[in-house]
C-alpha cells in the first residue's frame, strides 16, 4: 500500500485544530511536515504552537520544520516555501488550512474583517499555491488540498454572512481553476469540507456550546485528507470532497468514534444542503 513516507507537506495554519491533525496523521507514515502558523508562543486562549505540534510530529515518527508565518504577508509566505523546500529537498503536498471566519451580515462586517477573511482565505490559498507549484512540478504525485466548501449558490449561504461565504468560495474556485490549469502536469488540486461541524477553536468561539458538543473530532477530516493525498494526482483532481464520503469510499462504515459526544445528533456544517 502507498504511504507518505519521506513526502514533504507544507501545511498552513497547523498549530491547532484540523491542520494539526493532518500533520500528525501524515507524520505517522514518516512524512516530513512543515508546520506553519502565527502562534510561536503559547496563547492565553488557544491551545498549541507551531513548536508544540512539531514536537508531536517527531514523537509519532515524522520529521518537522516549524515556521512562524502570517499568510497575509506574501513575501514571508514565498520565503517560507523556499526555506521548506531547501530544508527537505522539495515539496510534494500543499495543504491550505489557514482560514479566518466572521459570520456577520453586511452592515456588521467592517472593512478590516472583510480584508482579513479575503487575505487569509482566498488570497493566501492562491499565493501559497503559486509559491509551491514550481516545486510540485518536480514532485511525484503532487497534491494541493484546500479546506474549503463545495460551491453552493443557494442564497441562504450568502445572505447571513456574504463576506465569509465569498472568501471561502474563492478558495474552492482557486482549486477548480488550478485543477484544469495544471492537469497536464499532474498536479492534483482538490477541496475538502466536513459533513458536520468540527470541534475546533472556530466552532468553540463562533457557535453555541451545544453545537460544539454535537460536532466531530478533527481526526475525521485528517483521515479523509490522508486518503485523498494517497490517490493518483493525475486522476484525482478538481473535486470538492466531503470528509465522510471520502472515508466511506475507503471502506469506513462506522463514523461513531469521531463524535465528540457519543450518540449525539450531529450538527451539519455550513454550505451543505
Amino acid at each position: 500500500m502507498p504511504d507518505l513516507r519521506d513526502k514533504t507537506l507544507f501545511i498552513t495554519g497547523a498549530s491547532r485544530g484540523i491542520g494539526r491533525e493532518i500533520a500528525l496523521r501524515c507524520a505517522r507514515d514518516g512524512a516530513r511536515v512543515v508546520i506553519t502558523g502565527k502562534t510561536a508562543q503559547p496563547h492565553a486562549k488557544l491551545p498549541g504552537t507551531i513548536h508544540s505540534v512539531a514536537e508531536e510530529v517527531r514523537e509519532v515518527g515524522g520529521q518537522a520544520l516549524a515556521l512562524q508565518l502570517d499568510v497575509r504577508d506574501e513575501r514571508a509566505l514565498a520565503a517560507a516555501v523556499e526555506q521548506a523546500a531547501a530544508h527537505f529537498g522539495g515539496i510534494d503536498v500543499l495543504v491550505n488550512n489557514a482560514s479566518a471566519i466572521s459570520l456577520t451580515p453586511t452592515l456588521q462586517t467592517p472593512a478590516r474583517r472583510l480584508d482579513l477573511m479575503w487575505q487569509v482565505n482566498m488570497r493566501a490559498t492562491f499565493l501559497a499555491a503559486q509559491a509551491c507549484i514550481p516545486h510540485l512540478q518536480r514532485a511525484q504525485n503532487p497534491h494541493i488540498l484546500t479546506l474549503s466548501p463545495p460551491l453552493n449558490l443557494d442564497p441562504k449561504w450568502l445572505a447571513p454572512h456574504a463576506a465569509y461565504s465569498i472568501s471561502k468560495y474563492g478558495m474552492s474556485l482557486c482549486m477548480l481553476g488550478m485543477a484544469r490549469e495544471f492537469a497536464a502536469e499532474g498536479i492534483a488540486c482538490n477541496c475538502l469540507w466536513p459533513r458536520t461541524t468540527i470541534a475546533t477553536a472556530a466552532i468553540e468561539h463562533n457557535f453555541p456550546a451545544d453545537i460544539l458538543r454535537a460536532s466531530r473530532h478533527p481526526a475525521i477530516v485528517a483521515d479523509a485528507a490522508y486518503a485523498i493525498l494517497l490517490r493518483d494526482s493525475r486522476t484525482c483532481s478538481g473535486n470538492c470532497f466531503i470528509d465522510e464520503e471520502v472515508l466511506r469510499a475507503e471502506g469506513v462504515t462506522d463514523m461513531a468514534p469521531y463524535a465528540v459526544t457519543p450518540g449525539a445528533t450531529l450538527y451539519e456544517d455550513l454550505f451543505l444542503s
